[in-house]
């Protein structure tokens, strides 16, 4: 919530200018450009639309408490945004301090969504990052979510590529589903070990 400060001079009971004399000055100032009540400021009268009305919560302070609907949800969907973009970041972060040149696509697909095009079309998605090995893709037959069932697994020739891709597709959305992309052991991927650990799950 924004705040409202105003300072008081002489005795206690002399204020500066009281919370409703802020909301009778912003009224005035906006009929000055203009304004009549219920229009927007503005050439399409897309600005405000109402003077902001400050509800005292102190001797010398208030609050402003008619924000717009859609001005709170702009605000929410901003926060909600940012808080995502952090996620993403620290997940990244996590992953690269153990990088290697093969990734883990999960969730492109659900189970029984395999078809003879996914891994040509992998393929080409991730030559954009440098250039790929081999795509094996493996399908778990029961026993794990939908979005563990299918694992999508691409080599690239070098560990920089890998790291491009995990920083650009992880959390990315295709087919309406958020795509996961992390690191998986070369080690592991050579030796055939592709199912998930149970700390994996």
């Amino acid at each position: 919530k924004a705040v409202v400060s105003t300072q008081s001079t002489g005795t206690e009971n002399t204020r500066v200018m009281s919370m409703k004399n802020i909301s009778s000055v912003a009224s005035n100032i906006m009929n000055k450009y203009g304004w009549k009540e219920g229009q927007g400021l503005g050439k399409e009268e897309q600005g405000m639309a109402s003077a902001l009305v400050v509800e005292k919560t102190g001797r010398a302070r208030g609050v402003i408490v008619n924000e717009s609907a859609e001005r709170t949800k702009a605000r929410i969907e901003i926060a909600r945004q940012e808080d995502e973009r952090k996620a993403k970041a620290e997940e990244v972060k996590k992953s690269l301090k153990q990088p290697s040149k093969v990734i883990l696509l999960k969730n492109m697909v659900g189970p029984g969504e395999v078809d003879d095009d996914l891994e040509g079309e992998t393929r080409e998605e991730c030559t954009k990052y440098g250039e790929v090995v081999q795509v094996v893709i493996y399908e778990i037959p029961s026993g794990v979510s939908p979005e563990e069932a299918v694992r999508i697994f691409v080599q690239f020739n070098r560990i920089e590529s890998a790291v491009k891709a995990v920083v650009d597709l992880h959390n990315r959305f295709f087919g309406g589903r958020t795509v996961k992309c992390v690191f998986y052991p070369l080690e592991r991927f050579q030796a055939l070990d592709l199912a998930p650990k149970e700390d994996e799950l």
